[in-house]
C-alpha cells in the first residue's frame, strides 16, 4: 500500500497562492492514484483533484478546476496541489490520499484507502 504525508498548509490572504505537497511511498501498482480532498468544519469531505502516478491522467472537480493545478515530481515521489486566487471558502483541512480507484471513483473518497493526517489551510482577508 502507498503511504502518504501532506505538508505545506498554513495561513494565506484572500487572493493568494498556496502549494501543498504530498510525499508518497513507492508504488508497484500502476493503477495507483493520489488525490487531494478537503473538509471544512460542518461540511462533507470533497474531492479536489486526482493524478495517476503511473501515468499522466489528471482529474479535477468542477468547482476548482480553474484555480487548481495538480502535478507530480517522480524523482521526489511527491504530488503537489497548487491553489490560486484563494477565497475564504477554501479554508479547510486538506488531505492527501492514495488508492487504485476505477475511473468512476477517482474523485470519490471510496476510491482511496490510504490517507494522510491532513494539513490545515486558512484563508483570511
Amino acid at each position: 500500500q502507498v503511504q502518504v504525508m501532506e505538508s505545506g498548509g498554513g495561513s494565506v490572504q484572500t487572493g493568494g497562492t498556496l502549494r501543498l505537497a504530498c510525499a508518497h511511498s513507492q508504488y508497484t501498482d500502476r493503477r495507483t492514484h493520489v488525490a487531494w480532498f478537503r473538509q471544512a468544519p460542518g461540511k462533507q469531505r470533497e474531492a479536489i483533484a486526482s493524478i495517476g502516478i503511473g501515468g499522466t491522467r489528471i482529474y479535477y472537480a468542477d468547482f476548482v478546476k480553474d484555480r487548481v493545478t495538480i502535478s507530480q515530481d517522480h524523482a521526489k515521489n511527491t504530488v503537489y496541489l497548487q491553489m490560486d486566487s484563494l477565497r475564504s471558502e477554501d479554508t479547510a483541512k486538506y488531505y492527501c490520499a492514495a488508492g487504485t480507484p476505477t475511473t468512476n471513483y477517482v474523485l470519490m473518497s471510496i476510491g482511496y484507502n490510504n490517507w494522510g493526517q491532513g494539513t490545515q489551510v486558512t484563508v483570511s482577508s
